[in-house]
């Protein structure tokens, strides 16, 4: 089976590191922080929105590669901070329910790790997502 490449672009300079992967039936996504795609820059200082970022950028490599939120088999996240962990898994549930109703019903496998730092100074979450091609 061939794999199948997607880039990332961060303000519009192509990335060292692939978007996401497309294998074996699977979708393995890079980590998606809150850095927006049109800056590069990290688009708050606050978990809720930093969430809201990073998972939208989940959604959109999802739908780019063939696939959709509903179809997430695993999710690892990475917190800066595990006292910002409720209002994290909060985000998470919230932005579930506005853009996929199923995934707060039967929500994916997810493990949540605390770093001591992520690839920016000022980045405090990031979500590493595995999913199923549909009709995989």
């Amino acid at each position: 089976m061939k794999k199948r490449v997607y880039p990332l672009f961060y303000a519009g300079k192509k990335q060292r590191f692939s978007r996401s992967v497309v294998a074996g039936g699977f979708i393995f996504l890079s980590g998606s922080s809150g850095r927006t795609i049109e800056t590069g820059e990290v688009s708050s200082n606050e978990v809720v929105e930093q969430t809201r970022v990073a998972l939208d950028k989940v959604r959109i490599g999802l739908e780019e590669a063939g696939s959709s939120l509903e179809h997430i088999v695993k999710m690892t996240i990475y917190l800066r901070d595990m006292g910002d962990y409720q209002t994290m898994r909060d985000a998470e549930h919230n932005y579930y329910e506005k853009y996929c109703p199923s995934l707060t019903k039967d929500p994916p496998a997810s493990t949540v790790v605390q770093v001591t730092s992520l690839s920016k100074p000022n980045m405090l979450v990031e979500f590493d997502a595995i999913a199923l091609l549909p009709d995989s």
